[in-house]
């Protein structure tokens, strides 16, 4: 590719990164049905290490032309944030279908269900106990990254790493008490429709802290390689969008499902 341009755009380069992550996309998906019915993992292993590799090579080929090439600019960075805004917005009717499936039996239980809500023989989690503190803790990671947010503005490095760092230790803290929660779990996902929508819910939720936890772990890592500055930062704020996105979805889903629906 020439290096003059008479147009402010991005033309990425010819790039194999997208046929294998879908080949290691399909080889996950293809050991996950392995792991189900037959017990083994190597395939699933196998997969998750090919998508590591490409993500790996593909964020450092888009750090490079964003970072030390300049060509993420003001109309590159636009057409990023509509980018990112239109995915939350798909992510959030994502998680309208789970809401609706919830309130659906649960507003009106079918006699399959005993007619009552939650269905017979369903112990239900204490909402004031580990859902609580999760709530807690997510709400305070909204503050953080807000917090880091504020340090970048103001070009103060030490505050946005320390933020930041805390908000990542948060993500981290939060799956670790939600996997216990699961353990400790008196019901199943096979245990009506309740146990279905429960974790079905908080189960995709929580692989979202997971990615979110992920996407701010990799603006840590940049931000400590001082590739951010006050004015050029959309790495972070997508990261940013994607986390405040994941407090109001579990707030929604304390509300309705531990409070309201237990």
């Amino acid at each position: 590719m020439s290096l003059y341009k008479n147009h402010p755009f991005h033309l990425v380069d010819v790039s194999p990164w997208p046929l294998l992550g879908a080949f290691g996309a399909m080889t996950t998906m293809m050991g996950l049905i392995k792991w189900f019915h037959l017990y083994e993992s190597n395939l699933l292993f196998l997969g998750f290490t090919i998508m590591l590799l490409v993500m790996y090579q593909w964020w450092r080929d888009i750090v490079r032309e964003s970072t030390y090439q300049g060509q993420h600019t003001y109309n590159v960075t636009m057409g990023l944030r509509w980018g990112m805004i239109l995915f939350i917005t798909s992510e959030i009717f994502f998680f309208i279908s789970f809401f609706w499936g919830f309130f659906h039996s649960a507003l009106s239980p079918s006699i399959e269900l005993g007619m009552i809500w939650p269905p017979k023989g369903i112990q239900t989690f204490n909402p004031m106990e580990i859902p609580l503190l999760n709530t807690l803790i997510l709400l305070t990671s909204g503050l953080t990254v807000t917090w880091a947010h504020h340090g970048l503005m103001e070009d103060n490095y030490s505050q946005g790493l320390y933020s930041l760092l805390l908000t990542v230790i948060l993500g981290i803290y939060f799956t670790m008490l939600q996997a216990y929660e699961y353990i400790e779990a008196p019901f199943t996902i096979a245990d009506s429709v309740y146990g279905s929508s429960f974790f079905m819910a908080t189960g995709f939720h929580g692989l979202h802290v997971i990615i979110g936890t992920t996407f701010l772990l990799i603006c840590l890592i940049r931000h400590f390689l001082s590739h951010f500055s006050c004015i050029h930062h959309f790495g972070f704020e997508a990261a940013a969008w994607y986390w405040h996105f994941v407090d109001v979805v579990w707030l929604f889903l304390y509300i309705s499902i531990y409070w309201w629906g237990s």
